[in-house]
């Protein structure tokens, strides 16, 4: 059916036919159950009307004497009479009719079915659809002298309705209208909750939400009020790493980040929310579901941002060289400037002198870094960093046992992310804090892996922010307050973690202490 509604009218007549089942059901208990106790409370009638007609002294002495057996339709028809059965018959001990309401029978024989009458025992019981009690007569020396037949009809299906209790036709009826008005009350409500839509429209629903969600490539997940998944479609679940059977486990018993839960259970606000995942940059935004004002739940898109978070790294990393040279010009220029002023009041050793101290500070760093660090991408972040900290007042220095050969491209790479995000982080924190304020970074190698530890003169880190940084990847302190500073150090414990590593913060006396490890020879996860 295609018209508006039929759905309902089909749900109307699956209804109906339910009802009318049950109800004939019913009915068919009821005619059996009438038919019960018609066979019992009839059969009692019989047995006792037959009982009576056998015991009476004028049926005995006819049967006893075949000369005098002309009163029995007497006794027969009498018996039948009061008692309202059907017929009552007498047989002689050869079963054959002697008396009965339809002359056809008389002469013939007496059908007992299963009856034992002839036995010497009453019997009640059906013979050819007729309720039948069998009395036998016994003769004054104990033989069998005759037997007596009373019968009644069984009443058809129809006449076992009429006869069935008052009240139990009253339950029918109710029943019968109960179950009408329930069925048109389902029909109507089945239309107002699918709006009137018909099955092959709610399954063309179906198919295209399958096919939207699958489809595209932005991620979407729902969860319900109780914060339990509903819904998942395969990007989102990729993008996630979630199992497949994910479908109605709750958020919290998910094994991901704390980050990924707040933002998911809706304990992180605001749009465009960062969450690191699987080695992925994610940004996910979570819309609630209200009907009514009433809350259902809540979808949250989310959208792969890891190849532009690396590009943003490597712009923010020409953007600091570009800082680094831009500092260092200034440095020059100053330097220049102290030069022209020597040589215009003529103090050529003053500058002689100036322009060795020059050259030896630079020499000397570049020297330091050169002969500990043999990696050249380090080396040149390291040298490039002394110039940006140099230009705010801030001291880079290497520690003394540091030490670092050259290593793989891929390493290299993770430690200049590291090395560069942990030197700017300490940058950040004593920027502007006063005088005589230094970093110092310590690389150390073994076979098994590098460690990288940066410690700073500045105030330090509160024990519970400490905890919330790395804990959760990137916090929600860090993405409402200093969101491109938390991402450094979250970016920075996904290079250590993405390599089997770790990185931790301790307070240092004074300042903070962040040391990551790295290690050489281990299997690169994406």
């Amino acid at each position: 059916m295609s018209a508006k509604g039929s759905l309902a009218r089909q749900l109307l007549g699956w209804q109906l036919v339910i009802v009318f089942a049950l109800l004939g059901c019913v009915t068919a208990f009821s005619v059996i159950q009438s038919n019960d106790a018609f066979r019992d409370t009839e059969g009692r009638r019989l047995l006792a009307v037959a009982e009576n007609v056998a015991a009476t002294p004028g049926v005995r002495l006819s049967l006893a004497d075949p000369v005098r057996r002309d009163p029995l339709p007497i006794f027969a028809e009498g018996a039948r009479t009061l008692s309202g059965a059907d017929s009552v018959i007498i047989a002689a001990p050869d079963r054959r009719v002697l008396t009965s309401p339809d002359p056809r029978q008389i002469g013939q024989t007496l059908s007992l079915g299963d009856s034992n009458a002839p036995t010497g025992r009453s019997w009640v019981g059906v013979v050819d659809g007729t309720l039948v009690a069998h009395v036998p007569v016994i003769g004054d020396r104990g033989n069998l002298i005759g037997l007596v037949a009373a019968g009644k009809a069984l009443p058809g299906f129809f006449e076992g309705i009429a006869n069935s209790p008052g009240n139990a036709l009253a339950l029918l009826g109710i029943a019968t209208v109960l179950g009408l008005a329930g069925s048109l009350l389902l029909a109507w409500r089945v239309t107002r909750q699918t709006w009137g839509l018909e099955p092959r429209e709610i399954t063309g629903l179906v198919e295209h939400r399958e096919a939207l969600l699958h489809g595209i490539k932005e991620g979407v997940i729902a969860v319900d009020q109780q914060q339990r998944i509903t819904l998942i479609n395969d990007q989102a679940r990729d993008l996630l790493a979630l199992p497949p059977d994910c479908v109605g486990v709750l958020v919290d018993e998910l094994d991901v980040n704390e980050r990924l839960r707040d933002v998911l259970t809706g304990r992180a606000h605001g749009t465009d929310q960062i969450v690191l995942r699987a080695g992925r940059v994610l940004v996910m935004n979570r819309m609630p579901i209200t009907r009514s004002g009433r809350r259902l739940g809540a979808v949250t898109t989310l959208r792969d941002r890891t190849e532009l978070a690396a590009l943003r790294e490597e712009l923010a990393a020409s953007a600091r060289a570009t800082d680094t040279l831009r500092a260092q010009a200034h440095e020059f220029t100053n330097r220049l400037h102290t030069i022209a002023g020597l040589i215009e009041l003529g103090e050529f050793d003053e500058v002689r002198n100036y322009v060795d101290l020059v050259s030896k500070a630079h020499d000397e760093w570049h020297a330091q870094v050169t002969a500990r660090i043999a990696d050249t991408a380090v080396a040149a972040l390291l040298i490039a960093k002394a110039s940006a900290a140099a230009e705010h007042g801030i001291g880079l220095r290497l520690a003394a046992d540091s030490g670092l050969p050259p290593v793989d491209d891929r390493l290299s790479a993770d430690l200049v992310t590291v090395v560069g995000n942990l030197v700017d982080n300490a940058l950040d924190a004593l920027r502007g804090s006063g005088e005589s304020e230094w970093i110092e970074v310590a690389i150390r190698h073994s076979p098994e892996e590098v460690s990288v530890v940066v410690r700073d003169s500045g105030p330090g880190v509160a024990p519970e922010i400490a905890t919330e940084v790395f804990a959760h990847g990137f916090t929600t302190k860090a993405a409402e307050h200093a969101g491109e500073r938390g991402l450094g150090l979250a970016l920075t414990r996904q290079a250590c973690i993405r390599r089997g590593g770790s990185v931790t913060l301790s307070p240092g006396s004074p300042g903070a202490v962040f040391t990551a490890v790295l290690p050489t020879g281990a299997e690169v996860r994406g």
